[in-house]
């Protein structure tokens, strides 16, 4: 695997130099600084471009592996008119990144919300922090913060009635810490949506549920796969993050099912899975080696990372890389035998780009400012021990696979 970390730019705490050292050779970034659904020019991709490799001369050289994400306006998840604008805008941006010689686009297909959380400083038993969901505190911010229409019907009970005495026992202080949690947004971003005018937001999607929302994202796939295809860039969608319906809002990528669907609405290699253990593996019902093995020709992009579900399996927190839910040596074993697959019949690209996704606040990085899940301590380690076990892994095969074994049909 070709070992990368997100880098959020300049005003990223975590410097190009800490990632070098790390050991990546690849950098996963955006243009976070433009509008949502502007045309990336040639001139800002290569001005980051510029950035990443400005000190390449005199150290181990890194350089732009994977943008996360090309972010999908959205006027194109709601199927409105003005979509063919932002379509066109995103397929000239797809002409300028592959002109520079960037092949693979992450992005994803979540209505208003990128991810979601409800602690970002979960205190797990050696001290460090990770990031939490808990089904009740997001129930208590729907139904008594945000008090949107109708969300009684999304949760049960005994649900309801815990997050109410939960409510009536919070402080002003507790109450906004779990709103500006919830809205916080984008990754890597310290600004949330603004509560007073969250709803609106929501309202947009009324009338659009699964199906429709569905619709708009196979026509969006079917109009910007064949440029993809054409300038020669892998588009990997990511899962939604977590994989079930919140706020009444629509998810569509939470299932092998999804994936399976989606990939037959474009048919061809450039219409791919940025394959996140995180994501998928909060579902039981995600057998994620299976998924490798099944879909694996079209996985151009990794995170790996392990949630753990918890005694309600609604709530999970991230864990350790190597711990939690996903059993990270054999999605690794599969991702390791599908980049065999494809240096035996001779793919251009092999060494699919892997990020260690999130990771805990430790050590130094406890009293340092770091964006939820990006400390640059956490990242390491999990790195660290992702590419040891990889390592093991590759060696293991080698001493008991002949390389006849290694092609056969990925959904075999």
């Amino acid at each position: 695997m070709l070992h990368t970390m997100r880098w959020f730019g300049p005003h990223d705490p975590v410097s190009l130099f800490a990632i070098r050292q790390a050991g990546c050779t690849g950098v996963v970034t955006a243009l976070h600084q433009l509008p949502v659904g502007a045309v990336w020019s040639v001139e800002d991709i290569k001005a980051r471009q510029q950035l990443i490799e400005a000190d390449n001369q005199e150290y181990s050289p890194l350089h732009w592996a994977v943008v996360e994400s090309l972010p999908v306006h959205e006027d194109i998840k709601k199927g409105l008119p003005t979509r063919a604008t932002y379509i066109a805008n995103y397929k000239e941006s797809l002409r300028n990144l592959a002109a520079c010689g960037i092949r693979t686009v992450c992005y994803n297909f979540m209505p208003v919300l990128d991810w979601s959380r409800t602690n970002l400083n979960y205190v797990m038993p050696d001290g460090s922090r990770a990031l939490r969901f808990v089904w009740q505190d997001f129930a208590l911010f729907d139904l008594f913060i945000l008090r949107r229409p109708g969300a009684e019907a999304d949760y049960e009970s005994e649900v309801i009635a815990a997050a109410r005495h939960q409510y009536n026992q919070m402080s002003a202080e507790q109450i906004a810490e779990l709103t500006n949690t919830v809205l916080l947004g984008l990754p890597g971003s310290e600004e949330a949506f603004e509560l007073a005018s969250f709803q609106s937001l929501l309202d947009q999607y009324a009338s659009i549920d699964s199906q429709a929302l569905r619709q708009n994202l196979y026509y969006f796939i079917e109009e910007v796969g064949p440029v993809a295809t054409e300038v020669g860039v892998n588009l990997c969608i990511h899962p939604d993050d977590p994989p079930y319906s919140l706020l009444g809002l629509p998810r569509v990528v939470s299932t092998e099912a999804d994936l399976v669907e989606l990939m037959k609405a474009y048919d061809a290699p450039a219409n791919g899975i940025t394959f996140c253990t995180g994501s998928l593996g909060v579902r039981t019902d995600n057998d994620l080696a299976g998924i490798v093995r099944r879909l694996g020709e079209r996985i151009h992009f990794i995170h790996l990372r392990a949630t753990k579900r918890e005694e309600n399996p609604r709530n999970f927190h991230e864990a350790d890389h190597l711990t939690g839910d996903v059993d990270m040596y054999a999605v690794v074993r599969e991702l390791v035998l599908e980049e065999q697959r494809r240096e035996q019949t001779g793919q251009s690209i092999s060494n699919v780009p892997m990020r260690p996704d999130h990771g805990h606040q430790m050590l130094d990085d406890l009293n340092k400012k770091t964006y939820p899940g990006y400390s640059a301590i956490g990242r390491l380690r999990g790195l660290a021990e992702l590419r040891g076990l990889e390592l093991g892994v590759r060696r293991s095969l080698a001493a008991h696979t002949t390389p006849a074994e290694l092609i056969i049909a990925p959904n075999s």
